[in-house]
C-alpha cells in the first residue's frame, strides 16, 4: 500500500515533524530504469557541517592551528542559525582550499577514520536514517551528494551504508592537496553529478526522490520528480511553498549505535578502502562525462 506524501507546509506556519513513510513505500517493481534517492549531507542527514565538524580533530593531528578551530568554530555557527547562503559557501570554499594545501592526504583519511565515530555518527538525524532505510526497503539506491570534501563524506557514506558519494574533489600531487579544487559539488554541478550517474546506473529521475536543506541545492531538487526540503533555510521555505514541496523537519539527532544496537563503524581498514574505491568511481564518473561531452561537441 503507498503511503500519501507529505503534505507542504502552508505560508506563515511551522512544517509539522517529518512522518516516516513521507513518500510512496511500495517496492519498486523491476524494469530497465529505476529510481534512486538522493540527500544532501549537512543538516539534512547530519546535524552540521561535516567539514567543519572535523576541525578540533586536525587541530589534534597536527593540520591546522588553534585561530583555525576557533574560525572554523564560528563558521558553524553561522551555517546553522541561517544556513549557509551563496556568498559564504564561496568564501568558506576558498577559505578551506587554502587551508587544506598540502596537507598529507592519508593523514585526513586516518584521522576522519579513527574518530569518525565519536564525531559524525551521534550527529545523524533519526529520521533520515529511517528514511534511507526505506528507500533500500523500496529497492532505491541512496545517494548522498555534498559539498563537503571525498576524504570526509565517503566514509561517512560508508557507514550510513549509501550506494553511491558524490563529494567535492582536490587535486593531489605526490599524496598532498595541491589546493585546487577539481570537482566543486555544489549548486549546478549537484545536479550535473546525478543526471552523469542517472546515465550510468539507470535511474528514472523524474520518479526519483531528493532532500536538501539549502537553496543553493534547488537544481538537484528540480532534477528530480520527488523534492522535498529538509530543514529549510528562509529562501528554500519560501520556494517550497511557492511550489508546493514538502516540508520536513528533523530534529532528532541519534547515535547510531543507540538506535541499531548491531551496528558497528566499519574498521578503518574497511573505511580506507571505501575511500579509495569510491574515489575511482568518481574518477570514471568524470572521465564519462568529458567522453561524452566531446561526443557531442
Amino acid at each position: 500500500m503507498s503511503t500519501a506524501p507529505a503534505q507542504p507546509a502552508a505560508a506563515g506556519s511551522a512544517p509539522a515533524p517529518a512522518q516516516i513513510g513521507t513518500y510512496p513505500g511500495e517496492v519498486e517493481p523491476p524494469g530497465l530504469t529505476r529510481p534512486a534517492a538522493f540527500f544532501d549531507l549537512d543538516k539534512t542527514i547530519i546535524a552540521k557541517s561535516s567539514t567543519l565538524a572535523f576541525s578540533r580533530s586536525f587541530y589534534e593531528g597536527g593540520l591546522i592551528n588553534r585561530r583555525a578551530v576557533l574560525r572554523s568554530g564560528y563558521a558553524q555557527f553561522v551555517y546553522l542559525l541561517g544556513g549557509a547562503d551563496h556568498d559564504q559557501v564561496e568564501r568558506m570554499r576558498a577559505y578551506m582550499s587554502d587551508l587544506c594545501t598540502g596537507w598529507d592526504v592519508q593523514t585526513v583519511k586516518e584521522i576522519v577514520a579513527e574518530t569518525l565515530h565519536s564525531i559524525v555518527e551521534p550527529l545523524i538525524f533519526d529520521e533520515a536514517a529511517t528514511l534511507i532505510e526505506e528507500h533500500h526497503t523500496a529497492g532505491r539506491d541512496v545517494v548522498i551528494v555534498s559539498t563537503s570534501g571525498a576524504e570526509v563524506v565517503e566514509p561517512i557514506g560508508a557507514m550510513l551504508g549509501a550506494d553511491r558519494v558524490v563529494a567535492t574533489r582536490m587535486e593531489v600531487e605526490d599524496g598532498r592537496f595541491t589546493g585546487t579544487i577539481a570537482f566543486y559539488a555544489y549548486g549546478e554541478a549537484k545536479a550535473a553529478a546525478i543526471r552523469e550517474l542517472a546515465d550510468l546506473h539507470g535511474y528514472d529521475l523524474s520518479r526519483s526522490y531528493a532532500y536538501s536543506d539549502s537553496q543553493t541545492d534547488v537544481p538537484m531538487l528540480e532534477a528530480v520528480g520527488h523534492p522535498y526540503v529538509v530543514n529549510p533555510d528562509r529562501s528554500l521555505r519560501r520556494l517550497a511553498v511557492e511550489r508546493g514541496w514538502p516540508v520536513l523537519t528533523f530534529n532528532r539527532p541519534v547515535a547510531l549505535r543507540q538506535r541499531m544496537p548491531a551496528l558497528r563503524v566499519p574498521p578503518k581498514p574497511v573505511l580506507a578502502a571505501t575511500a579509495v574505491s569510491a574515489g575511482a568511481a568518481a574518477a570514471g564518473l568524470v572521465w564519462y562525462a568529458a567522453r561524452r561531452r566531446s561526443r557531442e561537441a
